[in-house]
């Protein structure tokens, strides 16, 4: 809210969000929710590329999941 209160722009918020209910919690409260390490995390304990990319395939359906799941502006 503070920060919506100095700009018009969209806000988004990452901080460390891995799972689809942290994704939801921040999606009540910001535009845009940033995932980052743990796409990578996915991909570096995967033990291939193959492996890595079904990892962040199924992370990526898991996140979006959970912020159409939150209701615009909860």
């Amino acid at each position: 809210a503070r920060v919506r209160q100095h700009t018009a722009l969209p806000v988004a918020v990452g901080l460390g969000g891995s799972s689809a209910a942290q994704a939801a919690e921040v999606a009540g409260f910001a535009d845009g929710v940033i995932v980052g390490s743990a796409f990578v995390q996915r991909l570096l304990s995967a033990p291939d590329a193959a492996a890595g990319l079904d990892g962040v395939r199924e992370l990526a359906a898991e996140l979006a999941a959970g912020v159409r799941a939150q209701p615009p502006g909860a």
